[in-house]
């Protein structure tokens, strides 16, 4: 497989050479160095923010059902490529090549439903009650240039999403990738250029990510953030946005509850469990964490789950017998050990794994915890990686409860053959995406966004696409 050479597209240019420097970009299931990556300086950035000032006023100018047919011939360009994108996509991030096809794929998807959404974007008429007023409209325009930040886990995915909701309601866009996950997005641009998009509408730039993301949330140009990423960093861009009152869309992270009801059916529970949490090795911000189970049936889920957890093939994604690829980085390996010493420590059991598998490329052990303290740092904050926590009740209220305890809300997840139960979990769980007898809460037609800490707004569905307008009221009256 080959990596592309890698450049940032600014002011409708590619450039391969920038002022900012470089940087590798690596690939983490050998180590090894792909690409050097150029960076962009704070006048490079300054160039990417007034091009896409430019860019708005070309794109927005253009009719939803132009915006419409572009966007659907770049769907169309990416499931042309495809393979390529996917390809790369592996190679920089590590997930399986079947896993990284299926993520582009449904990037398409994304596009492809957003550019039809462009021609939805109604508003409504209001019956005048003033004599002398001919019409009262509502309408929806575009909020103007946007700034997107998106992480490395779904390179493909997470970048799809905010662009084509953007340039489907009329926003030019200065996007900003990982650094360790350019060339998807990269490959992602050069197709909605190809395919009719202004050079000046989209604008892709990376650098030092708290340089990058400060210089253009304080830059007058940009009029909306929308951002992918951690609880903190979250917090951090949505106050920066806050003291410009520039629209914030922050997707952020979650700490998802599984609850396994004492009539579901266990073996299918189990097998799309295995599958739910060790996709893309755990790095997934709606993963399933911690998996409460009837205290009577508890070992015998124990037992099973380990099995299966100790079952899977690891390996480099392009591997194609590779269930589980290896982690992002290096950091990742440390904060996965992190993460089991402090549950050890404080009295969890550890059941399987725990441990950096030793070979080339950050890859850590499937593992899964039982019986861990609720102070405990696993059961607090967000591990992101391959690690389950199982946990018993005794009634569904406490399980429930339990469930509901973190600051967080972005997907939650429950396995029962009783409707009614099923109703009530979906009504009771406190998150924005309750998934019932599965895990596929992600979908181009469905909103996707959390409560609590996890995030404020959504991405995909028509409601995604609203978060990139303005409302405005036009009244129009007889001319004295």
């Amino acid at each position: 497989m080959d990596y592309p050479e890698l450049a940032l597209h600014i002011a409708g240019r590619w450039r391969t050479q920038t002022a900012g420097g470089q940087r590798a970009v690596v690939d983490p299931a050998t180590e090894a160095t792909l690409a050097q990556l150029p960076l962009a300086s704070r006048d490079e950035l300054a160039q990417a923010a007034e091009s896409a000032r430019r860019g708005f006023a070309l794109w927005r100018a253009k009719s939803a059902l132009e915006r419409c047919n572009i966007l659907r011939t770049a769907a169309q360009t990416i499931r042309d490529r495809a393979k390529t994108i996917a390809q790369v996509l592996t190679l920089e991030q590590g997930k399986p090549l079947a896993e990284a096809l299926r993520e582009v794929t449904l990037s398409a998807d994304i596009v492809d439903f957003q550019a039809e959404e462009a021609k939805r974007l109604y508003g409504r008429l209001v019956p005048p009650r003033v004599e002398g007023i001919l019409s009262q409209a509502v309408t929806r325009q575009p909020v103007g240039p946007v700034a997107a930040f998106t992480p490395w886990n779904f390179p493909a995915n997470l970048p799809t999403r905010k662009l084509a909701s953007a340039l489907a309601a009329g926003c030019s866009v200065v996007i900003k990738p990982a650094e360790e996950t350019p060339g998807t997005c990269m490959l992602l641009v050069r197709a909605f250029l190809d395919a009719g998009v202004p050079p000046d509408a989209l604008n892709m730039v990376c650098g030092d990510p708290a340089e990058v993301s400060s210089f253009l949330i304080d830059h007058p140009a940009i009029a909306k953030v929308s951002f992918t990423g951690s609880v903190a960093v979250g917090q951090l861009l949505g106050e920066q946005a806050a003291r410009h009152v520039k629209r914030f869309t922050g997707e952020l992270g979650g700490h998802a509850p599984v609850i396994v009801c004492e009539d579901a059916d266990f073996a299918f529970a189990l097998r799309n469990s295995i599958a739910a949490k060790f996709r893309n090795a755990g790095q997934v911000c709606a993963s399933p964490i911690r998996f409460y189970l009837p205290r009577a049936r508890f070992g015998e889920w124990a037992e099973a789950f380990v099995q299966a957890a100790r079952a899977l093939r690891i390996g480099a994604g392009t591997d194609p017998a590779t269930q589980m690829g290896p982690l992002a980085h290096a950091r990742r390996i440390e904060d996965m050990q992190r993460f089991v010493d402090d549950a050890v420590d404080r009295g969890a059991r550890l059941l399987c794994g725990g441990r950096r598998i030793a070979r080339p490329g950050y890859f850590f052990e499937p593992t899964v915890i039982a019986d861990a303290p609720d102070d405990s740092r696993v059961m607090r904050q967000e591990p992101f990686g391959p690690i389950a926590v199982l946990q018993p009740y005794d009634t569904l209220d406490e399980a429930i409860a339990a469930a509901n305890a973190l600051p967080y809300g972005l997907g939650a997840y429950a396995f029962t053959r009783d409707l009614q139960t099923a109703h009530r979990l979906g009504e009771a769980l406190e998150a924005g995406m309750v998934g019932i007898n599965h895990f596929g809460v992600s979908q181009p037609e469905m909103p996707f966004g959390g409560w609590k800490q996890s995030g404020i707004g959504q991405e995909m569905g028509a409601e995604g696409l609203l978060h990139y307008t303005e409302l405005k009221t036009i009244t129009v009256g007889v001319p004295a």
